[in-house]
């Protein structure tokens, strides 16, 4: 890890660089740095705005997980809740690196496949999955399925004509402290079922031929910062019963401001480890299956001012917005914002930090404290690694931004920027109509 992290009076930028990427420092001149690439030179290679990823810090936080939890319960295994960053790119960094893979739609499964992950290792979720993409799973020869109610029993009936190994998801019970979208685990989530249902969904699925029922899934929400509701979750899951197989899911938060203090990996996996050890078969397997807190901290999304106006207030606008952090006015998740082009200089001014969507909810940061901004300036927002590609929209006809790993003073491109072209073939058929028309 680089040590180039300067903190200059009057900013907080000493304060920032614990959720800026692990790889993330400052050159002589006073830019940013991700991977050892200048968020100037990525700027103009690639364009803006940009998901740019630490490759390094990336690949560490997984290892982290995989070792960690394998030390402390070595009958285990992690999958990555790939929702949180559905990319090729890191479909393929995750099965380099020993991750199996959670998807939860066709989409997913078709991504995870292409970028050639062991179908054996894909464990698939969601709670209204279609004939379709079960088919679609059954055909790929999927490792898991993860049944969250009677119905996708119904589908199942009808569909396997070989043996499948399967899950059950489950209520916990558990109302996780975090954002009510986020939460999950509750008696009254859409997720899974409660546990007397659960019961009789077991037993039909031990009754039948093709089904290889091995054990039960939960999860109680995401951005969860408090490690002893995953443990309260692992002795919940006990009173199902006694199984081969627990998944006790994902949720580990994140520090996405200076107010936050997340849990260490270490800290997660002694809480869940403990209360499995407490309450669970000990020769069980124990999965989890973190997201967010793998790819959150390791991206940054790279954008360039295009309008500062000062008016009743100081907004600073830059060329994305909504489309791109669409999990800003989902969840009211606060963000840090750096001039990253101007390390060294004091922050001066505190600004409404824009988008360019015509939203006046297209407030990237509020009150994001600055040097004096000016138009061609460059931003990064830290800690946008989840969930940022994955909600990414065409809201005002806005492209998606590509994605960049940078690594050891390199930079590839993962995806490439949606062009106009991608925008409009979807609407070829309207198009096909209007020229006849002509």
């Amino acid at each position: 890890m680089t040590t180039d992290r300067p903190a200059p009076d009057g900013t907080r930028l000493g304060e920032l660089w614990r959720i800026l990427p692990e790889e993330a420092t400052a050159n002589a001149d006073g830019v940013l740095e991700i991977g050892g690439v200048a968020v100037t030179e990525l700027a103009e290679r690639f364009g803006t705005p940009l998901h740019v990823y630490d490759e390094t810090g990336l690949r560490r936080q997984i290892r982290r997980f995989i070792d960690g939890l394998r030390e402390r319960w070595p009958n285990s295994d992690v999958l990555f809740a790939s929702k949180s960053l559905p990319a090729v790119g890191m479909y393929r960094l995750a099965q380099e690196e020993g991750l199996a893979v959670d998807i939860a739609g066709g989409g997913e499964l078709r991504l995870a496949l292409a970028a050639g992950v062991d179908p054996e290792r894909l464990y698939f979720h969601g709670n209204a999955k279609t004939d379709a993409e079960l088919r679609m799973a059954l055909d790929a020869g999927i490792g898991a399925i993860i049944v969250d109610n009677d119905d996708e029993l119904d589908r199942l009936e009808r569909l396997l004509d070989r043996p499948q190994r399967l899950l059950l998801r489950v209520i916990p019970g558990v109302e996780a402290k975090t954002h009510a979208s986020q939460a999950t685990g509750g008696q009254n989530s859409k997720f899974g079922l409660p546990i007397d249902q659960a019961a009789r969904a077991i037993a039909r699925m031990q009754a039948h031929p093709l089904m290889r029922f091995e054990g039960v899934h939960l999860h109680i929400g995401s951005q969860i910062l408090d490690v002893a509701q995953f443990a309260e979750a692992v002795e919940k899951i006990s009173g199902v019963g006694t199984f081969g197989t627990y998944d006790v899911g994902g949720g580990l938060g994140i520090a996405y401001t200076y107010a936050e203090e997340a849990p260490e990996v270490g800290a997660y996996l002694d809480a869940v480890v403990a209360a499995a050890r407490a309450h669970l078969p000990a020769d069980a397997k124990l999965m989890i299956e973190p997201g967010r807190s793998v790819v959150a901290r390791a991206g940054v999304t790279l954008y360039r001012v295009t309008t500062v106006k000062r008016t009743g207030r100081t907004f600073v606008a830059v060329d994305g917005g909504l489309a791109d952090q669409m999990d800003i006015a989902l969840t009211q998740q606060r963000y840090e914002a750096i001039l990253a082009d101007r390390l060294h200089e004091p922050w001066t001014e505190s600004v409404q930090l824009v988008g360019r969507q015509c939203e006046s909810g297209d407030l990237l940061v509020d009150g994001a404290p600055m040097p004096s901004a000016r138009v061609g300036d460059l931003v990064v927002m830290a800690a946008t690694g989840a969930y940022a590609y994955t909600m990414s929209n065409n809201y005002n006809g806005a492209l998606k931004p590509a994605i960049v790993f940078a690594r050891e003073g390199d930079a590839r491109l993962v995806a490439r920027r949606e062009s106009y072209d991608d925008l409009l073939a979807t609407h070829a058929p309207a198009m096909a109509g209007a020229e006849a028309l002509a």
